[in-house]
């Protein structure tokens, strides 16, 4: 397959005559294509269409349609997004496509590119189209050249920058705006969501997604989703996401305005995220998945895991040696752990989270701190790892990149990783302190991150902490790795089945579930820490159900294992049987079924691996009845069969009715079922 770079450049502000050039990729049914007609941009799939004016490369939006059912969704805008201060002009613009080919960390896409050069500045907007997936993805760059002269974006951009901007086809549409919190040790409420009706008046809008419905309900909608951190940490924050005027929508933005401006490098500002679906909530579920999953390349050998991370029983580093790595790995062995991480106080540097007094280092670091440690690790890793592979087991470690003078020994750190991996084949790595004050932050966090997921062939995995500080989020900086959500821990009772179960539940409607490390914790510790009256407290509830709330994300196993006692390793075989099933439970697309969870309630997920096929995993909660109707995601009048694979459900032969429900029964409190299904006929 022969790819075309097309390149096309004009000058002055007005822009009329442009030949016909278009850009396509074909293989067998597969098509993207992105192409200039006249003065306008059109970029397409066999999904969604989007076109711009040309606008000697500022673009503004005519239409979008989703092409299944042929509907337009916007009308002509006005003006365009992304407007630089009125004292500047285009001297020159272009547009060229790109190939993109599939790697280890990419699925193929074509990539336009569309460039402005205003002289001593330049707005580079990238749109990433992939087959088969009903949404488009805008990056945006922006270039000084040095010694410019400019003191900061104030002196560039119109502040704040728009996005996007676009005109719905409906004069006053409904409008759903989610915003998301991390800091996960400080909050407990990871999803708030905000209804409105658009109208005359003015609406600003928190929130990294926005969900746009038409007024009928048999008719397609559209979401947008802001590439930026949560919310209350974006960079330079105007205080909103979204802004709607009637039916005048704009994504503003850009996380830069009066900071001091980085010169002689392409810099990444926030993006977007345009994307149609057929207008039911299941279906703007289904469409948004379908793009969070085409960001990064799923490869079942390196992405699904059950990790063990000691530091969740609070010893911190006190016990870290040799021969207790190595019974830790033996209890891995039991458990059927496939993956091992060793927490912070491995390294020769200890942090000031260590057990030791000594421990100092957390935003300064230099090399020599991340050699193992001499007197705890006297061999270095060679044996460890060795005994780890010997079992099946993958190591994984803790690294906090030094953020001193906002990551200016990025390339260093990089490195130490690199060669990590390359010494010891360690692959997988748990990335904890990191803050974004500032631009240069971000994007020397970003390169760091570029360069390790490169220069590795894409072999290591990022896990990136989202427990505090300014960090990544949920939708930014995330095709490295997966998502550390959450520390928990029964000594200070903020462990709760239920609390976890509920942050999944709530979040896996928005974000696929599998890009999730969710928790479970040694539930014999600290019962005197809850009280004999505490009935959620961890110690009332089976391990084996605490396990099972992890199932649809990657499990944590948040302990240490030798400090288990023996009946906990009785779930080993239930852990070794997810293991066989875990990558094809993950190859589906998750959604929450059931109640919210609140300790008391009948809840679950379901996985869709297509119309007649799937996994349904159901949690009777602390709750009196022993059955339940819950919703579920298959059509209404099929005979469906549900055949359990884990837990204490027996086998369902059911037809769901008219609002798709299915009765569950589950034998007793704090049960739960793993069913496999199949829709006949």
């Amino acid at each position: 397959m022969k790819m075309n770079s097309v390149l096309i450049k004009t000058a002055g502000r007005v822009f009329f005559t442009l030949a016909f050039v278009v850009v396509s990729i074909f293989w067998g049914n597969c098509q993207t294509k992105a192409f200039l007609k006249g003065d306008t941009l059109t970029l397409s799939n066999s999904m969604i269409e989007r076109q711009f004016l040309w606008n000697n490369g500022e673009l503004v939006s005519l239409s979008l349609t989703e092409l299944q059912s042929a509907k337009n969704l916007l009308q002509n805008s006005v003006q365009p997004a992304f407007l630089v201060s009125k004292k500047f002009s285009v001297q020159k613009s272009s547009f060229k496509t790109e190939q993109v080919a599939e790697d280890n960390i990419h699925y193929a896409c074509l990539k336009a590119e569309v460039l402005l050069d205003y002289g001593n500045f330049k707005l580079k907007r990238i749109f990433r189209i992939t087959e088969n997936i009903p949404a488009i993805a805008c990056e945006n760059y922006i270039w000084i050249e040095k010694n410019s002269g400019f003191e900061n974006a104030n002196d560039i951009l119109q502040i704040p920058v728009k996005l996007d901007e676009f005109n719905s086809v409906i004069k006053y549409p409904a409008l759903k705006a989610v915003e998301f919190f991390d800091r996960t040790d400080h909050n407990n409420n990871l999803v708030k969501k905000q209804k409105v009706l658009a109208f005359r008046n003015e609406l600003k809008l928190k929130g990294n997604l926005l969900q746009i419905s038409s007024d009928r309900p048999e008719e397609p909608g559209m979401f947008v989703l802001k590439v930026a951190p949560c919310s209350f940490v974006q960079l330079s924050y105007p205080g909103y996401d979204f802004k709607s005027v009637q039916n005048n929508i704009s994504v503003e933005g850009a996380g830069i305005s009066g900071e001091k401006l980085i010169e002689g490098e392409w810099v990444m500002l926030y993006g977007s995220v345009i994307g149609v679906y057929d207008g039911t909530d299941a279906g703007f579920t289904h469409a948004l998945h379908m793009y969070q999953n085409s960001v990064r390349k799923t490869i079942p050998e390196r992405d699904e895991m059950i990790m063990m991370n000691t530091w969740g029983d609070r010893n911190k580093d006190a016990s870290i040696s040799e021969p207790f790595l190595k019974a830790e790995l033996d209890a891995c062995q039991k458990l059927g752990v496939s993956h091992f991480q060793v927490d912070d106080g491995w390294q020769q540097g200890l942090s000031s989270n260590s057990a030791l007094s000594s421990g100092n280092k957390w935003d300064a670091w230099d090399k020599n701190d991340w050699k193992p440690h001499a007197e705890r690790l006297p061999n270095g890793f060679k044996p460890i790892v060795e005994y780890a592979r010997n079992k099946g087991i993958q190591l994984g470690l803790w690294f906090h990149p030094s953020n001193y003078n906002s990551y200016e020994s990025w390339k260093t750190d990089a490195d130490i990783i690199l060669d990590l991996y390359k010494n010891y084949d360690i692959r997988y790595f748990k990335i904890d302190g990191t803050q974004l004050p500032d631009k240069m932050s971000d994007h020397r966090l970003r390169l760091l991150f570029e360069k390790v997921s490169t220069e590795s062939g894409g072999n290591v995995v990022i896990n990136l902490d989202a427990t505090a500080g300014n960090r990544t989020g949920y939708h930014y900086m995330n095709s490295y790795g997966n998502i550390f959500l959450e520390n928990r821990y029964t000594d200070w009772g903020n462990y709760y089945p239920h609390w976890t179960l509920r942050n999944l539940w709530q979040l896996s409607a928005y974000v696929p579930a599998q890009n999730f490390q969710i928790e479970f914790l040694n539930k014999w510790r600290n019962k005197d820490v809850y009280g004999e009256e505490d009935i959620l407290a961890p110690y009332n509830i089976p391990f084996e159900y605490q396990f099972a709330i992890t199932m649809i994300a990657q499990p944590l196993a948040w302990f240490e294992g030798t400090g288990l006692p023996q009946e906990a390793m009785e779930i080993g075989s239930v852990i070794k049987k997810y293991r066989s099933i875990q990558a094809d439970i993950h190859s589906g697309d998750v959604y929450p079924i059931g109640e919210e969870p609140s300790g008391y309630s009948w809840t679950g997920f379901q996985s869709v691996k297509d119309e007649k096929s799937g996994y349904l995993l159901v949690f009777r909660e602390k709750n009196k009845e022993a059955s339940c109707l819950m919703e579920t995601q298959i059509p209404e009048g099929k005979k469906v069969v549900l055949t359990p694979v884990l837990g204490e459900g027996k086998k369902i032969v059911s037809t769901p009715n008219s609002r798709q429900e299915i009765r569950f029964e589950l034998p007793r409190e704090f049960s739960y079922c793993l069913y496999e299904y199949v829709v006949e006929n």
